[in-house]
């Protein structure tokens, strides 16, 4: 039985904590995954693991073995990036990132990478919560944020702007908005994972923290872009996505010469894996796309 892929279940047991799990994960049967951990354990000739019904934890000698273990695919993987031809990129690349991102602008990124590189492949983890890379086993997360996880390393790719946004409809039928202390007044929908129910806005030298409220809340920008356009009420919207929609007609920006808090777009891996050559220039190539196809215009 192939011992790198052995070494590879055994690795993802430990950090799913579930044999069962590790098997949807890595495509595999649950029968088949017990197999690899059983062939690396009579390799060893030691337990490495302890099993019972409800959850599997590591002996102290199999503590030891997934340190060494780990290291030695790593050096593999070093030893294989280092022989191929550095012109050739190839391996599957896991990413993690929120729904509107990649629905907005990283699909396209991505359609123009595999161009270049046809030997990649790569497979998209939708999420607006954040996840541990090691254990969903994520090997890019492209994360809209003010402070990104300190345990992750990473760069900023490109800088996220918003601007708040409402359906004509919805203007048509109230007060109107001249100033950010009239948002008080008015139907805001809420984001949980950015300026939930207080919005900060910035004009100048003048910062202005306005407390908001409506009918609607969501953790999702997509949803709450969709109620905005139903007229619902007023949102806060990256320009990745509400741009477009100005420019058509579709959306009118309210407030516009208040500026709402800038975050920046990061492409963040974890600083315990290795990374691969492929996630590298796929981060290199993400930098200078964002640089050529700004979406703020």
């Amino acid at each position: 039985m192939d011992r790198i892929t052995a070494a590879e279940v055994f690795i993802d047991v430990t950090r799913s904590g579930s044999f069962t799990a590790t098997a949807e994960r890595l495509s595999m049967s649950r029968p088949m995954v017990t197999r690899y951990v059983e062939a690396l354990e009579s390799w060893f000739g030691v337990r490495l693991l302890h099993r019972t019904t409800r959850r599997v934890s590591l002996t102290s000698l199999g503590e030891q073995c997934l340190l060494d273990l780990e290291s030695w695919l790593d050096a593999g993987q070093l030893l294989v990036a280092n022989v191929k031809p550095s012109d050739v990129l190839t391996g599957s690349i896991r990413i993690a990132t929120s729904v509107s991102f990649a629905h907005a602008q990283l699909m396209a990124a991505i359609s123009e990478f595999m161009k270049l590189h046809p030997q990649v492949s790569f497979d998209i983890d939708l999420q607006d919560t954040h996840s541990d890379l090691v254990k969903s086993r994520i090997d890019l997360a492209i994360r809209i944020a003010s402070n990104p996880d300190e345990s992750l390393i990473g760069k900023p790719i490109a800088l996220c702007r918003s601007v708040i946004v409402a359906h004509k409809s919805y203007l048509a039928n109230m007060p109107a908005i001249e100033r950010p202390e009239d948002l008080s007044h008015q139907h805001c929908l809420s984001y949980a994972n950015f300026e939930n129910k207080v919005w900060h806005l910035t004009r100048g030298s003048v910062h202005k923290s306005i407390s908001v409220s409506g009918q609607l809340s969501a953790n999702e920008a997509t949803a709450l872009l969709e109620a905005t356009l139903c007229g619902v009420g007023l949102s806060l919207q990256p320009t990745y996505m509400a741009n477009k929609m100005i420019q058509k007609g579709d959306l009118v920006q309210v407030l516009p010469d208040w500026q709402p808090n800038d975050m920046k777009i990061y492409a963040l891996y974890s600083s315990r894996k290795f990374l691969a050559p492929s996630v590298r220039a796929f981060i290199d190539f993400l930098d200078e796309y964002f640089k050529k196809y700004t979406w703020d215009i």
